[in-house]
């Protein structure tokens, strides 16, 4: 087989295939090396780069796959939208999602303790969507399953693999730009009675009350946070109610797949 005729098998086989393909998957199919078939595959990815194609291969879920480029986003969502309802999840699904995604594998007590609500419903919800999955059960009393985020949810979100998600920090820093520096933020006023560092400025006590956080209250405060922002999401429906109950819904935009063409 030439070089050029492998390229057009591994490109038929990643367009057809429903899973992302592996080297192994790939090599096994065209009975070639593991190395031959990475060198045609990047050969393959770097033809579909060209402003030429509208589709791109892609290493997502510890595959390739072909997706529609980012430019070309909008267009398709549009398209897509007329064909097929998007996923939708409520917030507090979406915040559980992203505690799981963040800590796994992590157990339903676990997360309770981090959103301070009980989740099993929810717990249930991803499941069905096939977002999270099972990973055994936790050696402590009780034996507790354990969750973890699944193939779909790298798929879902177009990630490679755990390492793409984005840190707190970055989270930070993104909401510190959309900001401008401390702009917005409302200074800490001091409670009567109060003492003043050196500086005699809210800025301390700022300090020192973040410093008195537990470690549990600073993740029960901050990666709920997380959620819509690693989802990359919008709110579309709001109610009153606070519970897990709560009507509001948020729309997970699918990243555009094969099936996006």
């Amino acid at each position: 087989m030439t070089p050029q005729e492998m390229q057009s098998a591994l490109e038929a086989i990643i367009y057809a295939a429903d899973e992302p393909a592996t080297i192994g998957q790939l090599a096994e199919a065209v009975g070639g090396e593991k190395t031959e078939v990475r060198a045609a595959l990047d050969l393959l990815v770097a033809a579909y780069q060209t402003d030429d194609h509208g589709i791109e291969i892609r290493k997502v879920a510890g595959g390739w796959k072909l997706y529609t480029k980012p430019q070309h986003h909008d267009v398709v969502r549009k398209f897509i939208k007329s064909l097929r309802p998007p996923v939708r999840l409520t917030m507090p699904a979406l915040e559980t999602l992203s505690v799981v995604a963040y800590k796994q594998p992590v157990t339903a007590p676990e997360i309770n303790e981090i959103r301070g609500v009980n989740c099993g419903g929810v717990l249930k919800t991803l499941l069905e969507k096939r977002l999270i999955t099972t990973a055994g059960r936790k050696a402590v009393i009780g034996r507790p399953i354990l969750y973890r985020t699944s193939k779909d949810f790298l798929m879902r979100f177009g990630l490679s693999d755990l390492e793409e998600l984005p840190s707190l920090k970055e989270f930070e820093q993104l909401a510190q730009a959309a900001l401008g520096a401390d702009e917005g933020i409302a200074p800490i006023e001091p409670e009567p009675g109060e003492a003043h560092g050196e500086g005699g400025g809210s800025n301390g006590s700022a300090a020192m009350g973040l410093e008195g956080e537990t470690a549990a209250d600073a993740e029960a405060f901050s990666e709920p946070k997380t959620a819509a922002a690693a989802a990359g999401a919008s709110v579309s429906r709001d109610s009153s109610a606070s519970s897990d109950g709560a009507e509001v819904e948020t729309e997970v935009p699918a990243k555009s797949t094969r099936g996006d063409r």
